[in-house]
């Protein structure tokens, strides 16, 4: 939601509407007031405490929402006091991204109806006599029904908003979010439901805030985890910036490969946490040029077999230098293999078939059609339709047939969007005026051309060939 498109700022404002409508019965109801103003002013405690160390220094990633507090109002109070409850927090949260107005109100908006829909249905079975009374196990029924309702509008409203303001596809926009987010919703339900019985029993509010305690110790938890998460991304980008300082010719690529190996995964149906590894393999493929000399990257004249070895070595000082890194898991495999060919003459071992790993099958594949659809300094890029009968010709001798249908499954739904680069927001080299194309350079951008894609002439479409 960077810069909000009109539809998604309609559809914000819809949203809002709804929320106000949830609001409107408010004043003909019955309302405890003082359970209202607690748990408002609780909640908006809760999302400002995360955003701070324990010196005052802001934190790095916010903690996440206090759930337990929001559906302990939906326990407790009628629906529209129950979507009252989030408003002042989710208001007067920290917001990292402009425009951080509208992100605010479409935040409260979106729990509002969540928590008043929540409501409804446990409302509806009777669950708030089973809260007061309690009566258990019979209590968790209504409240596993708000469970499921608070986390089903979530993950409706959520979609929505990625296919109007991040232009997310139809088709992937939903896919996991509910199953996702259900598993610690429901955690977050049992702690609200305890917060919930204990504000009304003898004990009062002050044992019901104890429920709070290991709810936040484990939004700390969750915390440190995105902190390892942003700095595996961190080591990454380094890594692809080297790679793009040392080799100008392929700048931008590596991003391209990893967005094109995310797109055959996803069609190959992988778990999310593979298509990320496989998005991690793309990326950095060529890491190992870093250990090749660069003036053999750059070296004007041919290239003797001794320097051409040295040039093949890349995938082993890649695998190399990425070794002791245990988030990489699977890419570490594609990065070593990913110049190997079906039939056996790739390098650097010589695999055959399914030898090959999975994920070097899934890269070999993005890699060759980035190289051919992106402009270089000696040659202008290919229309994406030349670049898949090229795979496709390539197909069951340097490819893998099943890779190459997913890539043209994928673009066929989706097309070809390539990720912006700093230095050129098509993502591609501009040409170098009198410099063409050395030998050292077809060598060393076989990374990005495949591999050596047949052996026809690269006019005639292969994907790429040998220096001579």
């Amino acid at each position: 939601m960077g810069s909000i498109p009109a539809w998604a700022r309609v559809y914000v404002a819809c949203v809002v509407l709804g929320a106000l409508a949830c609001l409107v019965p408010l004043p003909a109801i019955r309302t405890p007031w003082w359970v209202v103003v607690l748990l408002a002013a609780l909640y908006a405690g809760c999302e400002q405490i995360p955003r701070y160390r324990p010196d005052g220094r802001p934190a790095p990633i916010a903690m996440g929402t206090f759930f337990p507090v929001l559906l302990a109002g939906a326990f407790l109070l009628p629906p529209p006091a129950a979507a009252l409850v989030p408003l002042p927090g989710a208001l007067l949260a920290p917001v990292e991204q402009r425009p951080r107005g509208l992100r605010r109100v479409w935040r409260a908006a979106q729990l509002a109806v969540a928590l008043w829909a929540a409501s409804q249905a446990h409302w509806s079975l009777g669950g708030r006599d089973a809260v007061v009374e309690p009566r258990f196990p019979y209590a968790l029924v209504p409240a596993g029904a708000a469970v499921l309702v608070f986390c089903l509008v979530l993950t409706v409203l959520d979609g929505g908003i990625l296919v109007l303001a991040d232009r997310v596809p139809v088709r992937g926009a939903w896919r996991g979010l509910f199953l996702r987010s259900l598993a610690p919703v429901a955690v977050h339900g049992l702690a609200g439901l305890m917060m919930a019985v204990l504000l009304r029993s003898p004990f009062g509010p002050v044992a019901a805030l104890l429920v709070l305690l290991p709810m936040y110790v484990s939004c700390w938890v969750f915390a440190h985890y995105h902190r390892e998460r942003a700095a595996h991304q961190a080591t990454i980008r380094a890594l692809v910036q080297a790679v793009d300082i040392k080799d100008e010719y392929t700048r931008g690529h590596s991003e391209r490969v990893g967005q094109a190996s995310m797109m055959i995964a996803r069609e190959l149906g992988m778990a999310d946490e593979r298509v990320e590894v496989l998005r991690f393999a793309g990326i950095l493929h060529d890491v190992g040029k870093l250990g090749v000399p660069t003036r053999l990257l750059r070296k004007d004249g041919p290239l003797t077999p001794q320097e051409r070895r040295v040039i093949e070595l890349h995938p082993e000082y890649g695998h190399e230098m990425v070794r002791g890194i245990g988030f990489l898991g699977e890419a570490r495999s594609a990065i070593l293999h990913h110049h190997e060919r079906l039939d056996g003459s790739g390098y650097p071992y010589g695999l055959m078939g399914r030898q090959i790993p999975e994920f070097a099958r899934v890269v070999a594949v993005a890699d060759a059609f980035d190289a051919m659809t992106s402009t270089r300094s000696y040659r202008r890029a290919r229309a994406v339709g030349a670049a898949l009968q090229e795979l496709e010709r390539c197909a069951g001798s340097q490819f893998d047939p099943l890779m190459v249908e997913a890539l043209v499954r994928a673009l066929t739904r989706h097309g070809w969007h390539p990720a912006v680069t700093a230095d050129d927001p098509c993502g591609n080299v501009p040409p170098v005026a009198g410099r063409a194309r050395t030998p050292a350079q077809a060598v060393a951008g076989r990374s990005a051309e495949g591999s050596g894609a047949g052996r026809s002439a690269e006019g005639s479409g292969a994907a790429s060939r040998r220096a001579p």
